[in-house]
């Protein structure tokens, strides 16, 4: 199914924000949130398997295969899918470089399924929410449960509407990347989403762009999640398995089929 242009469509965005979006601390992160992962969805059951018996993983909007690198490092078969070919590229670049197989897709998360063949879906650093319309978020749910085998795991990391409340800022600036990065936030639809806009300011440049995110409470993710399909679902404040409570960090969903 074709789908309309939308802001994540336009691979300059990513492109230009890459070095905002993905800074150091980002990829400094990386082995506590793979931890995470396979701890979550019990990977760690899992000792050093051999290729032909390895679960399979699913990272849906693996950008530059951060997580999907590291996963495929520690011997899980990974397929990772993103809207964008350059991110999807280096990837490809990187894994090939580590002589490692990762099967990388360009596909939108709405249309992307493979039914009954994953042990285990991620949607991770904040990438779930931006589509235009409500049902295209329970459409992306919808397949991935039916691309996982049953028993399998849906573990989504995101941005919990009570902590976009708790931390709310109108606007701030900071340097990162080369730039000088001026962001504004407007709560929409009693605080039904947040719109985010960024502007990317130095000697030679100045880029802006604006897009929203729908914000999902703890107990609307859960419900949604529950709705599909999903057996029982288990929400953390982080990769420590804290509580989702005053002092969470993140929304971690963790779905069972």
């Amino acid at each position: 199914m074709a789908y309309k242009q939308e802001w994540f469509n336009d691979e300059q965005f990513w492109e230009h924000f890459a070095p905002i979006i993905f800074d150091t601390k980002c990829w400094a992160e990386v082995p506590v949130v793979a931890d995470g992962v396979t701890r979550l969805s019990n990977l760690h059951l899992y000792d050093a398997p051999r290729p032909e018996a390895a679960p399979r993983v699913l990272d849906l909007c693996c950008g530059f295969g951060r997580i999907s690198l590291e996963l495929a490092r520690r011997g899980f078969t990974v397929t990772g899918v993103d809207i964008t070919e350059s991110y999807l590229q280096t990837a490809r670049e990187d894994a090939a470089y580590e002589q490692l197989s990762i099967e990388l897709i360009r596909a939108d998360a709405r249309s992307f399924i493979r039914p009954c063949f994953f042990d285990v879906v991620t949607n991770l650093y904040i990438s779930f929410g931006y589509f235009e319309h409500p049902q295209d978020d329970r459409l992306m749910v919808r397949n991935v449960f039916e691309s996982l085998k049953p028993g399998a795991t849906f573990i989504i990391e995101t941005l919990g509407k009570e902590i976009a409340v708790r931390d709310f800022v109108e606007r701030e600036w900071f340097t990162r990347g080369g730039f000088m990065v001026l962001t504004e936030y407007t709560p929409l639809d009693s605080w039904g989403s947040i719109k985010n806009r960024w502007i990317l300011i130095n000697d030679e440049t100045r880029i802006e762009r604006t897009f929203t995110q729908r914000l999902y409470a703890a107990s609307e993710l859960r419900s949604l999640l529950l709705e599909t399909g999903f057996g029982a679902v288990e929400l953390y404040g982080d990769w420590d398995e804290s509580p989702y409570d005053n002092r969470a960090a993140m929304l971690i969903a963790v779905a069972r089929k």
